[in-house]
This record gives structure tokens, sequence and C-alpha cells, in this order.
């Protein structure tokens, strides 16, 4: 294994840099005695409502659990059609299976790599009710256009923002435009407890009593129960959580520091770099370049001590896990998506990272792309 010279998580780095503010946040909670939907929780979900801009938020067990109790909060049955994209992390799409829908994928626009939204009047039909865009890589899609069609066919939008939280678009915060805002806070998240975890952000009152019902065996009222699972982020993650928050624009404004070092350093070269439509605040949850040689180009940099991965490289109709046996799930026609998924390599990206390591890493693709091809 090469000496790691570039790497691509920061976790520990992170957690050095605000030690005391996280460890005073963990130690309250054990001292309060008070771990599951205590008041550490609540004041967190209150914190991130309103930095948010929007009335609740829920949080959850993970991004996964966020999704789909979503969609059960908004009375997703079987056979019922939505409409997401292919080139996402599997849970978009598991999401909406769990929750008894059919995934209807649609490509992807060729520059932002987001759900195309010329795209999407061609796949609906009778039985679709709604649509899920991701925000891929930090970059909101449109959700202007979006939420346009769908008010157009009284369709509902769940904004998939595992990847993106800190962003917008031109005069729209996330969560506006949309019936809910389902976020990850998985480690490696811009916005990442100590381990796995998610969020509702809403401004409607139904969603959010349904899923705070959904989220605690069918709970609001201690010994009195309906319908539900067991589904609750902790109180220490939302500690965590809290201190995080207060941190997360800083961090976000150097990891675009840290793409704009990118892009300057790998302008005029045969690698196709991310874009920032004119409005947009794009968070670099990645910063992911392609190129037709991935496979070489990802080999090459791992050797030379880069710590690049891939996100996503199978996209979600060629998973093992497509169709779940639904013979109306057909293969779609999206060759954007494939092509992404082909050409992805996602380069070190998070703000502890040194303007060391990332002119290393440039320095090693340039290398990489003044060779002759092999």
């Amino acid at each position: 294994m090469p000496q790691l010279k570039a790497p691509f998580y920061g976790h520990t780095r992170q957690y050095e840099s605000i030690q005391k503010e996280l460890d005073d946040a963990i130690r309250d909670v054990i001292l309060s005695g008070q771990y599951v939907t205590g008041p550490t929780l609540k004041r967190f979900e209150g914190e991130l409502a309103r930095y948010c801009g929007q009335k609740h938020a829920v949080g959850v067990n993970s991004g996964t659990d966020a999704l789909w109790l979503t969609f059960m909060a908004l009375g997703l049955k079987e056979g019922d059609e939505v409409i997401t994209t292919a080139n996402t992390f599997f849970a978009t799409a598991e999401a909406i299976w769990i929750a008894g829908g059919k995934v209807v994928l649609v490509d992807c626009d060729p520059a932002t790599r987001n759900l195309d939204p010329a795209k999407i009047e061609a796949a609906i039909t009778s039985r679709t009710v709604g649509i899920v865009p991701v925000h891929l890589y930090g970059l909101c899609a449109d959700m202007k256009a979006i939420s346009d069609i769908a008010r157009k066919r009284k369709l509902w939008v769940v904004e998939d923002n595992a990847q993106a939280i800190d962003g917008h678009g031109p005069g729209w915060k996330q969560g506006q435009l949309s019936d809910a805002v389902c976020t990850s806070f998985i480690i490696q998240k811009n916005l990442g407890t100590l381990g796995d975890g998610g969020a509702v952000v809403t401004d409607r009152d139904d969603i959010d009593a349904v899923v705070r019902k959904l989220r605690n065996h069918g709970s609001t009222v201690r010994s009195v129960h309906s319908f539900g699972f067991n589904s609750r982020l902790d109180d220490i993650h939302a500690g965590i959580l809290s201190v995080k928050l207060k941190h997360i624009t800083r961090w976000t404004d150097r990891r675009r520091e840290i793409a704009a070092r990118y892009t300057r350093g790998l302008q005029g070269t045969s690698f196709r770099l991310p874009v920032e439509p004119a409005g947009y605040r794009h968070v670099f949850h990645l910063y992911v370049i392609e190129h037709p040689r991935r496979d070489a180009l990802e080999k090459f940099l791992l050797e030379a001590g880069v710590d690049v991965k891939l996100h996503y490289p199978i996209a979600i109709h060629k998973q093992e896990g497509y169709p779940w046996g639904k013979p109306a799930d057909l293969r779609p026609d999206v060759p954007n998506c494939e092509r992404n998924a082909a050409q992805c390599v996602s380069l070190p990206m998070f703000p502890e990272l040194t303007d060391g390591e990332v002119d290393y890493t440039i320095e090693q693709c340039l290398e990489w792309d003044r060779q002759p091809r092999r």
C-alpha cells in the first residue's frame, strides 16, 4: 500500500479542530441521563429548522429512513410511481421501494449531472405521484423548473439533500419549492455525526406529525402507540450535530476554496470538471471529475498516494437489487447517467484538507494527463 499523501476523509482532523466543543456536548448529554428523544434532540431539531428556514425538523436514524418515512407520510402506496435519477446512492430508489412505490428513472443533465427537468414530463403517467430530485455531489437540482412541473401536474416533491446542506439555488433555498427535504448525517457528510443519522425538514404540519409518530413506534404520548418503527436520532448524535451546525458555513466556504483550487489547476486538461450554474451555491460534498479512462486514472492516483473514490460507479438500474422482481420497472434510457457512472472519480475533499495536499493531487492528475495514451 503506497504512503497516503492526500487522504479522502478528514474525520479525525475535524474532531481535533473542535474537540473541546464536541467533548463538552457529549459529556452534557451523558450527564443529563436522557439519551433518546430527550432535550438535546429537541433543541437540535429547532436549530436545524431555523437554519433551514422551515417550521419543522425531525431527527431520525438515517438519511434512508428520512426518505421512506416521508414517503409514507405522503401516502405513497403500492403501484404509485415516483420519478428520480439513476446516478445517486442506492438508498434514493431503495426508500421508494420500501414505502411501496415504483421507481421511474429519468436521465440527468449532462452538465450538472442532476435530474434533467426537460426529461420529466415524458416520464409522467396517470400513476405518477411524486418527484425526488437529488442534489448530487453538493449542487442543488433545478428546483424551480421541477417545482413548476410538479405544481402543474399536481405532484409532490421531496428533495434528497444527503449531500448539499448549506447549498441553494438562484433566489431560493432548499425546502421553499418542495414538500420536504431529507438529509443524512452519516459521518462523511458535510454535516456529519460520529455515526449515522438523518432528518426530515418541512413546512408541512402533517408531514411533521406523521414522521414523528412513525419514527417512534407510532407514539407521541408515552405508552400510547399506533403503527410505526424505531428510527430515532439519539441525543448524543444530536448534541454533536448541534455543535457542528455552528461551523457548517465556514466549512462550506473552505470546501469551495478547495474546489476553486482544483478547478484552476485542472483547467485545460482532458478531465471533465464540475460546473456551478449562475446563482447556485455548490457545497462540494464531493469534487468529481470525469474521464473515459477512469479506471486507469483511479489506479494511477491510488498508487501515487491520492486516496480517490468512485461515486457512484454503478447506476441504480444496473444494481443487483433492481428492479426487485417488478417487471414493470424496465431498463431506462439514461445515457448521461451511465456515462457519469462509468467515468466519475472523486478527488479528496474535506475542509481540513491542506493546500499542499490539494496541490499534490492536482500535480498527480496533471502527470497522468500528460502521459501518452496507452
